[in-house]
């Protein structure tokens, strides 16, 4: 079964989501523990936690948050955004995160993602493949590369990492239905990548697509703050697939 994986992320403290990843076009949707709390609560168990302020500002910020989550539910955290440093790193781990999503890094300074991923194995260096128009970007989604987006996942499959986030920037926020074909084509160059989808998720409709599809993971955020994915229509989800 596709695991559920809500995503919380964070400015100034605050719950919010952008469109296609425009800090502009914020909104937001209140406490942030108070929310990963209701995600607890319906019977999830895993959550994607982005520190926004520190995608921008380059370094860890929110990290308190990310620890009162932590030490107050059960929540399994990938906590991604401004982790840059062996600094940033260690304070991500020591604040309860079980992985790290790592994708400016591992555009930007290759031997340290490699060292981290050697060093903390596959279960807990998580790749980050962000993408518009099939190349990859980075720095909080403002900076483009020239990185091809299958090249770039191939890659650093080769190098050992197990998991990969993909969020397709241009349907992010916009409940407009997931990059299906990207993530088809990314599952049959390599079947056993441990995938997980993001961006664009309207509906129920399209997890179940997903996971008819056999992606391995979807990333839920927007349709769950605007009401078009009910918490208890995912619980029950959860429930009868399990």
């Amino acid at each position: 079964m596709i695991e559920i994986v809500p995503a919380i992320d964070i400015i100034e403290g605050r719950c919010v989501r952008l469109t296609q990843g425009d800090y502009a076009q914020r909104k937001e949707y209140g406490d942030p523990f108070e929310m990963a709390q209701q995600f607890e609560d319906h019977g999830i168990t895993r959550l994607h936690l982005v520190d926004l302020d520190g995608a921008r500002e380059r370094r860890v910020v929110n990290y308190g948050i990310l620890e009162q989550i932590a030490s107050r539910t059960s929540l399994v955290i990938d906590a991604g955004g401004g982790v840059r440093s062996d600094e940033d790193l260690r304070i991500v781990f020591e604040s309860g995160a079980s992985m790290v999503t790592g994708g400016s890094i591992a555009v930007k300074d290759r031997a340290l993602f490699l060292r981290w991923l050697k060093h903390y194995g596959p279960d807990r260096i998580v790749l980050g493949a962000d993408f518009r128009a099939g190349k990859v970007s980075v720095s909080g989604w403002h900076e483009g590369t020239s990185l091809d987006l299958m090249e770039f996942v191939a890659d650093y499959r080769t190098e050992g990492v197990e998991k990969v986030i993909c969020t397709d920037i241009e349907r992010d926020g916009m409940l407009e239905g997931p990059s299906l074909e990207t993530y088809k084509a990314l599952k049959a160059a390599d079947n056993k990548l441990f995938l997980i989808a993001s961006g664009g998720i309207s509906k129920m409709e399209d997890i179940e697509l997903l996971d008819e599809e056999g992606i391995d993971g979807v990333i839920i955020g927007k349709a769950i703050y605007e009401g078009k994915i009910a918490l208890k229509t995912l619980e029950s989800y959860i429930i009868n697939n399990s």
